[in-house]
């Protein structure tokens, strides 16, 4: 459950959290994107309550995240179906779950394997750069102020807004 609402932060992370910052969206986004569609699926496998799942679904459509289609008439059922931007997000939740596999593995072990179609080899998922596609690791990255900067709450870990650059 939200206890605070970052709606007013002027940070693109804390924008993003707005949309999916709670346990069941994630859950819901990866649910989604293998396969399931259906309401009553969502209630089964997370075993979230319908309350709960009407709110999260709602919030995912309004923040343009997941699409709903009607199947059924009488009454009126719903499919649900990730649009473009949560399709953007799965492979943010692969390098969580890579992370998760890494550093809080179930006890039984890695749950699921991703294999990249192109290739057809079990992959790691990573955050790498958009330029030279090496891995990003955190003492190789130097953060900002992008166009959009300034001092405001959310903002104020710019390194240089703050006057410590990074060396």
């Amino acid at each position: 459950m939200r206890n605070t609402s970052f709606a007013s932060m002027h940070c693109s992370l804390a924008q993003s959290l707005e949309l999916i910052g709670d346990w069941w969206t994630p859950l819901v986004l990866r649910d989604l994107y293998l396969g399931l569609d259906r309401f009553d699926q969502f209630v089964g496998d997370l075993g979230i309550s319908r309350n709960l799942l009407t709110d999260r679904l709602a919030t995912l459509m309004d923040g343009g995240l997941v699409r709903r289609t009607p199947y059924q008439e009488n009454p009126v059922r719903y499919s649900y179906a990730l649009t473009e931007a949560g399709q953007e997000l799965v492979p943010i939740l692969m390098a969580l779950t890579a992370w998760g596999d890494r550093w809080a593995t179930p006890p039984a072990g890695q749950p699921i394997r991703f294999t990249h179609s192109t290739c057809g080899k079990v992959t790691t998922p990573a955050v790498c750069c958009s330029e030279c596609h090496e891995p990003l690791r955190t003492e190789d990255v130097i953060a900002s102020p992008g166009p959009g900067g300034r001092t405001a709450p959310g903002t104020a870990l710019i390194a240089s807004v703050l006057g410590h650059p990074k060396p």
